[in-house]
């Protein structure tokens, strides 16, 4: 069993029963440890401070009787009422009601006598052998208050009265007219009493309304003694008040808003001694004076649904606080301990035990004993028993079978196995694991002692560079050779430099997808070498590089000489031979190189042949007598046939043929008409005379519907 528990400022929160109690195991877990309960030790030896200290659903509303003896609680789903024997540690009984429960309160000292405010406008009286009476109300009712001095039962309900019933009488009596603001009310969700509280010393009653107001009546006179405006002067929104609480002492009192602030005043002043913020913007549910606590007299409790915090009165300085995992509805202190109880949305109720605001109830008196021992540690891990492990884990310990199985529960990407089944499997897929393992640990003291040892100054190095030197050169040309070294310094990136699986491989093809292109530098270099033409020196060279790495090939692969004593000669010393990768990439490169200029040196010499053969062709033609006009006219023909044939030819792999053209208009054949001869004389003469325009009409020897028929005969 652990106690989760919280400390802040030294105090220490111990929560003995709730959702966060137990350790957080998935729902296949649980479920497994629900059949075999019988055989679970971490079971066997828990606390449970109440037995059955929860609702299927949640439960709403929390009391302790005034003897300390028991407790009741209501809740859901279905609506019922429990009762916790605290000298048995058990659930007394339980009953059931017609509608969820609103709010009620213990008329004795002990649990036979209750009144219940049901959210269907009824009110319920319970005794000893169940329901005794019901009533009803006109509107749905929010809060109860009970007058010990006069019978008088308050309830708040939301309209602008504030019922009596008198349990003396058995009959209800004239209700409280409350002055409510009908706009502010409406503004703020409608009107009427959210909260009403007595004050035990002077019997003054305290109405907290929805309109910001609180109203304060004397029972005695049944008349309305003075009004209490609240201001929020921080944001000036509107806001309720939702909850109200007198000292004992009749002088101090509290009131909570919906806003999530709580005032403190002093009934002989008009202005609030403190105005404590609760942080969360949530509404306040309750507020508690601790007064019965000894040594903690000026501590008050303010609850949220989020949290519940303890801080000072006096000074507002925080002290403790509670926070479950769920919403909380209500809460109530055991007078005189420094335990507390939540009614929440959760299925268990929750516990809390501060030992500094007072010791543990007398029912449970072995809390004292045991809290500091069963205490949560920070080291304690949330699957002690189960063991997560990855994929590639499953593999080394070679359990692959086992996946499917009960024994290898899968979650998320891995696996949950066993704690002592993985050392077993570990020790049998790595018996020297142990022995490993200690080596290990002698190595690192032995390096720590070394590191403590005192040096001279000389004696400082820089790091040493194992792998990835040319990252640690580019980091120190844009960082500085400071940043560089602190990076190979830091503990969380020294690996990178030492560890050889942290090598980056630059011709790796993943590597070139995330790197294209490459840095300013080393393409300038190599343009540089591209552009430059090679000189004798350099090809001899470039020549007798690439003859040793033919032969290093050669040799390595047996085939350099012609003689098998020659081939194993080689092979020998191909063997001996071992270049490191940068001699390898440095001859691949040296090899690229010298096939691209090889390249560029036959285009070259082709292009020249090509000039050559043209010029010989020239010189030819130039023997025959061609004018220049003529060999003009062929030029522009060849031109206009290639415009003419704009045609394009494609063929892809598959050898499908695409053809592409622009299409044109053709020309429309001329009409053939019959010449004579003077026509065929005509012709002969427009061919002479046609830089100088025609001179005879075009339609000669026709007939003409003219006046100047005669003019041309």
């Amino acid at each position: 069993m652990v106690l989760k528990s919280t400390s802040a400022s030294d105090v220490s929160v111990y929560q003995v029963s709730g959702t966060n109690v137990a350790r957080s195991l998935p729902d296949w877990i649980a479920k497994k440890r629900k059949r075999s309960l019988k055989n679970d030790l971490d079971y066997q030896n828990r606390v449970e401070l109440i037995q059955d200290f929860e609702f299927n659903e949640a439960s709403n509303k929390i009391r302790v009787t005034k003897d300390g003896q028991y407790a009741m609680a209501t809740g859901t789903y279905k609506p019922q009422i429990h009762v916790y024997d605290f000298n048995n540690l058990s659930l007394k009984f339980e009953r059931h009601t017609d509608a969820e429960n609103v709010d009620f309160l213990l008329l004795s000292n002990d649990w036979t006598k209750s009144v219940h405010l049901q959210n269907d406008r009824s009110i319920q009286f319970q005794n000893k052998g169940g329901l005794y009476y019901s009533t009803r109300i006109p509107k749905f009712g929010r809060t109860l208050a009970y007058n010990d001095v006069n019978c008088d039962l308050y309830i708040g309900a939301s309209g602008d009265e504030l019922y009596r019933l008198n349990l003396e009488q058995g009959r209800f009596l004239n209700p409280f007219k409350l002055d409510i603001n009908e706009e502010k009310a409406t503004a703020v969700g409608g009107g009427g009493v959210n909260h009403v509280s007595i004050n035990s010393a002077n019997g003054l009653v305290a109405v907290g309304l929805e309109d910001s107001v609180v109203e304060f009546w004397d029972p005695r006179a049944r008349s309305r003694v003075s009004k209490l405006y609240l201001e929020n002067t921080i944001d000036n929104s509107d806001f309720t008040v939702t909850t109200t609480s007198f000292r004992n002492d009749g002088i101090n009192f509290a009131c909570g808003t919906s806003n999530g602030y709580s005032y403190l005043y002093d009934l002989r002043a008009s202005e609030p001694s403190i105005v404590k913020d609760h942080g969360y913007g949530f509404e306040i549910k309750k507020l508690i004076w601790l007064d019965d606590v000894p040594g903690s007299s000026d501590k008050i409790l303010a609850c949220d649904k989020r949290i519940a915090k303890i801080w000072d009165r006096l000074d507002g300085k925080a002290y403790a606080s509670m926070e479950p995992n769920v919403d909380i509805n209500d809460i109530e202190h055991v007078p005189g301990t420094g335990m507390f109880f939540t009614a929440n949305e959760g299925i268990p109720m929750h516990t809390y035990y501060i030992p500094n605001l007072g010791p543990s109830p007398e029912w449970c008196s072995f809390l004292d004993s045991i809290t500091e021992e069963l205490e949560e540690k920070p080291s304690d891990s949330v699957y002690s028993n189960y063991r997560f492990i990855t994929r590639d884990d499953v593999k080394k310990l070679n359990i692959k079978h086992l996946v499917g199985t009960k024994v290898l529960r899968s979650y998320m990407h891995g696996f949950f196995i066993n704690t002592e089944l993985y050392d077993k499997v570990s020790l049998i897929a790595n018996p020297n694991a142990y022995k490993d393992e200690r080596e290990r640990e002698i190595r690192k003291r032995i390096e720590k002692e070394r590191e403590s040892r005192i040096r001279s100054s000389g004696a400082v190095q820089k790091p040493k560079i194992k792998i990835n030197k040319d990252l640690v050169e580019r980091l120190s040309e844009k960082r500085g050779d400071k940043v560089a070294e602190n990076v190979m310094t830091d503990d969380r990136f020294k690996e990178m430099f030492e560890d050889e699986e942290f090598q980056v491989d630059e011709d790796d093809y993943d590597y070139k997808q995330l790197n294209p292109v490459k840095s300013a530098r080393e393409t300038e270099e190599g343009a540089s070498k591209r552009i430059r033409a090679l000189t004798a020196a350099e090809e001899s060279d470039e020549e007798r590089i690439a003859m040793r790495e033919e032969r290093k090939n050669g040799t390595r692969r047996g085939i350099y000489s012609d003689n098998e004593s020659e081939s194993e000669d080689d092979e020998n010393e191909g063997e001996q031979v071992e270049l490191t990768k940068k001699e390898k990439k440095q001859i691949q490169k040296e090899v690229a190189a010298i096939q691209r200029k090889k390249k560029e040196r036959q285009e070259s010499e082709r292009f020249m042949s090509d000039i050559k053969v043209g010029t010989k062709g020239v010189a030819a033609d130039t023997t025959h007598d061609v004018s220049f006009g003529k060999k003009v006219r062929e030029m522009r023909n060849e031109e206009s046939e290639k415009k003419e044939n704009s045609s394009i030819l494609h063929r892809n792999h598959r050898g499908e043929a695409e053809l592409t053209f622009i299409p044109q208009k053709q020309a429309k054949p001329k009409k053939k008409t019959v010449k004579y001869a003077s026509e065929v004389e005509d012709s002969e003469d427009e061919e002479k005379e046609k830089d100088n325009g025609r001179s005879k009409p075009r339609f000669e020897g026709t007939r003409r519907a003219s006046k100047n028929v005669f003019r041309g005969m």
